[in-house]
């Protein structure tokens, strides 16, 4: 399954590089003074290690591309019939037409070599995907394609380099095909294709292999994109001790609905105080206090007929951090509201219809936008608000450099982007959360943690991961209403492990 720093085989920083930096690491590597040809008998031995530590002996099918990630695939083939295991290649170009280092690698194998053609795969055989890597930049077709149409129905694994042929390193997209792998290898670190949708469900398990490209080159290809990890935020995460009280860590407050649509601010509320808000309040109209006194009981209300008394609200600064969106309506009302609560600098949650309130009037929303707010739009709202079109990780860092807010963009692969460009892509949710009201305790988690102080980027990052985690730990057939019971025990995960007296 694809993961996150924390498993075996990846680094620790989280980072992420697209394919062009990706490969500005290598040149600047080989510039450098390491030989091309060394990178890729490193890739090659990476790879082979990866194979016989998950499979038994079997025959092999390498299917070799014209460039490097086919100079992996004739390392591999060496790698593998030097340890008995009988090995074809299927070169999709003639030998003889290979160029640099892949015209090394192909050299020094000695085994059959099929060109243009399969020939009989057996059931069972392992097939190396070693076609095209993460910087594919245009569809499969011809012989390359109906080789990867083929192999999709086969029955045996297949172990894909760098990414499966076919799916674009930068976005996820599958180019024309692509078939999905067993296991993928890449190298350095892994691309953003491998996270984001659909990509992601086609690389099974992700293994990233140091191949000696060193750490300052890294930094220096860093666009601030990363893995959603535990390690980049756990030390921000507030934390209780003998001398904490509640009012050191927040008073959050929820706008509320009307009498008849309560259930989503009393999500986001309950999932406030379950991440840490030292104070939960929902502010509501006084026909629809009845019914939120009535069910929470830890949760605050206070009366909020109009606008005036909203800013009469705001006036007080113990009430740190707000959300409005879940079930607010879409009228002048609500832009109102969102135009004060954004307008004062406090840390703002702008959710649901606070979103689509402003779909005429995106300029309005725009002027008071500032880098504590954050929004959380699942693609129907972002598409209301911004036109930027391509894979989620793109949107949603456009959608922060122009709107000047943290942007969450929902969904299966949730992107979290700050302003200044930097970006974190949720590796792993359940697919049990694409439920009614599991967006409003998103949000809910965001607040709590601004609530706390945590700053917005990370608090958004944070809350994804428990939100995730949070579901995953629920299980199938989960409902919104399960997850904030679930995040305290999510939040003790991220906890570093601490010597306990008894």
């Amino acid at each position: 399954m694809v993961a996150c720093s924390g498993s075996a085989g990846f680094p620790p920083d989280a980072v992420l590089l697209p394919p062009r930096r990706m490969a500005a690491a290598d040149a600047a590597t080989i510039a450098a003074g390491t030989p091309g040809i060394v990178l890729m008998e490193r890739a090659g031995r990476a790879i082979a290690r990866a194979i016989t530590a998950r499979m038994a002996p079997r025959p092999v099918l390498v299917l070799a591309g014209p460039g490097n990630n086919g100079g992996d695939g004739w390392v591999v083939a060496r790698r593998l019939a030097a340890l008995g295991w009988p090995v074809r290649v299927a070169s999709l170009v003639e030998p003889d037409g290979l160029r640099g280092d892949a015209a090394l690698a192909r050299a020094r194998w000695s085994g059959p070599v099929l060109v243009g053609e399969l020939g009989v795969l057996e059931p069972g055989t392992l097939v190396l995907d070693a076609l095209f890597g993460a910087g594919l930049d245009r569809p499969l077709v011809g012989t390359a394609a109906a080789w990867v149409e083929r192999v999709r129905g086969h029955d045996g694994p297949i172990v894909a380099v760098d990414v499966p042929s076919g799916v674009d390193g930068a976005s996820g997209a599958v180019l024309g095909t692509a078939a999905a792998a067993t296991l993928t290898v890449t190298f350095c670190r892994p691309k953003p294709g491998h996270f984001l949708l659909p990509g992601r469900d086609l690389v099974g398990e992700l293994v990233v292999a140091d191949i000696g490209i060193p750490d300052s080159i890294v930094a220096a290809q860093d666009q601030g994109i990363r893995c959603n990890d535990p390690a980049a935020w756990r030390h921000l995460l507030p934390r209780r001790t003998s001398e904490s009280h509640k009012y050191r860590f927040g008073h959050a407050v929820v706008v509320g609905g009307p009498p008849h649509a309560t259930g989503a601010t009393r999500l986001a509320a309950r999932a406030a105080l379950r991440v840490g808000a030292g104070l939960v309040s929902v502010a509501a109209t006084p026909e629809s206090l009845p019914v939120y006194a009535g069910a929470l009981t830890t949760v605050m209300t206070k009366p909020c007929a109009d606008h005036a008394a909203l800013q009469s609200l705001l006036a007080d600064t113990r009430f740190n951090a707000w959300l409005i969106g879940p079930a607010a309506g879409i009228g002048a009302a609500t832009r109102a509201a969102v135009l004060t609560l954004a307008g004062s600098g406090r840390p703002l949650v702008l959710d649901a219809d606070a979103l689509t309130a402003f779909a005429e009037d995106r300029a309005s929303l725009r002027q008071v936008l500032h880098e504590r707010c954050v929004l959380t739009p699942h693609d129907g709202e972002y598409a209301r608000l911004f036109d930027h079109r391509g894979d989620r990780l793109l949107r949603a860092r456009a959608a922060a450099a122009e709107s000047g807010a943290v942007v969450l963009l929902k969904g299966g692969d949730t992107v979290v982007a700050a302003p200044d460009g930097r970006a974190a892509i949720q590796p792993w949710a359940p697919p049990a959360l694409a439920t009614a009201g599991t967006g409003d305790v998103l949000a809910g988690l965001v607040l709590g943690l601004l609530a706390q102080g945590m700053p917005a980027f990370e608090a958004a990052c944070a809350a994804v991961w428990l939100h995730a985690r949070a579901g995953r730990l629920a299980g199938p057939g989960l409902i919104a209403e399960d997850l904030p019971d679930r995040v305290p025990e999510a939040l003790a995960e991220t906890a570093p492990a601490v010597f306990v007296r008894n």
